[in-house]
């Protein structure tokens, strides 16, 4: 599949590019963390459980991830948590079984809370091409009395792309000192989340009006770094409108079949039926290839196909919108 071409700045890492396109498949490796920092967004089904997901599919075993990430023939992956450098082991194991199955230049970034040792660099290193740590909000004020410098320089000894990215939050300038040790400085615009909503309710904090989960003033805040052109701040809206968007699309046409339709939002639609009787004198009136008998007996369709069934006596008639690959339902219509 040819990469998708999107406008974006020229101020990204080799990880962000690959983003933009949709390209890049997303690998949670555990919901546990040793960090409490109040603005974190996981949800309930993900947050504080040793749970791996491979974009929104489980993976219980190495060919559930091998699978999703041929399904949208992912050009690069996206290690997060939780705190990856927590399982080190399993995160350099999944590291590893992705570059052996799509070769070196399968490009690999990894979020971490922690300031990584020369141990964990040393475990990663060949595997993971680019580290983004995310220093807790509480060091802020004195990030250059912590370990993360020192950790930053030692990466980019050892090889490899290193940067900070956090969420835009007041105070967010105090970081620009780490600024010339870093490859990069990415600020993602403040979310409201379900289980972080109650600890932004006691600091004020609103959603903007609109579309997207974006915080009032979150974009401001992030103004106070922005004019170093090694800061790149990723909207909300954007990682909605554009980044899953591409994401979706480059999946539907890995996995579509022929008789889904892709939306322009990457998802599908078709059309289903349902009937208490047999059905096999209906399915001789369409073609090969535009639909599926299903192990329920339900029969999956080409959606505009059930426009000349509709008033058919014990017919059920839906039109489904879904995500690909099976993922989740989006809309069920009646007919």
């Amino acid at each position: 599949m040819e990469r998708v071409e999107t406008l974006r700045p020229d101020n990204l890492s080799d990880g962000c590019i690959l983003c933009y396109q949709g390209a890049k498949l997303v690998l949670f490796v555990t919901g546990l963390c040793d960090r409490t920092c109040w603005y974190c967004p996981l949800s309930v089904e993900r947050k504080d459980l040793d749970v791996v997901f491979a974009n929104d599919k489980p993976v219980h075993s190495d060919a559930d991830l091998i699978a999703e990430a041929e399904a949208m023939d992912a050009l690069g992956t996206g290690v997060t948590g939780g705190e990856p450098l927590l399982f080190i082991d399993r995160t350099a194991r999944y590291c590893r079984l992705l570059k052996d199955h799509f070769g070196k230049k399968h490009q690999i970034h990894l979020y971490t809370g922690r300031a990584p040792t020369e141990a964990d660099l040393a475990a990663l290193q060949g595997l993971v091409d680019e580290i983004r740590m995310h220093p807790p909000y509480e060091v802020w004020e004195h990030i250059m009395e912590t370990d993360y410098p020192a950790s930053a320089r030692r990466a980019k000894e050892m090889g490899f792309e290193i940067g900070i990215e956090v969420p835009s939050l007041p105070g967010i300038g105090h970081l620009r000192p780490m600024l010339p040790l870093l490859d990069f400085f990415n600020i993602n615009e403040l979310e409201w989340g379900e289980t972080c909503a109650d600890e932004m309710r006691k600091r004020g904090m609103e959603s903007e009006e609109g579309l997207y989960n974006a915080i009032k003033g979150a974009k401001e805040w992030a103004e106070e770094i922005t004019d170093d052109p090694k800061v790149h701040f990723c909207s909300s809206g954007f990682k909605d409108a554009v980044q899953l968007r591409e994401r979706l699309i480059r999946i539907a046409t890995m996995t579509a079949r022929n008789l889904d339709e892709i939306t322009d939002d990457g998802t599908i639609v078709y059309g289903r039926i349902r009937s208490t009787t047999d059905l096999s004198h209906l399915l001789a009136t369409f073609e090969e290839g535009s639909y599926e008998l299903q192990p329920d007996g339900s029969v999956e369709c080409e959606w505009w196909l059930l426009d000349d069934l509709k008033g058919e006596p014990g017919l059920e008639l839906e039109i489904i919108e879904r995500y690909p690959n099976n993922g989740m339902i989006v809309e069920i219509e009646p007919l």
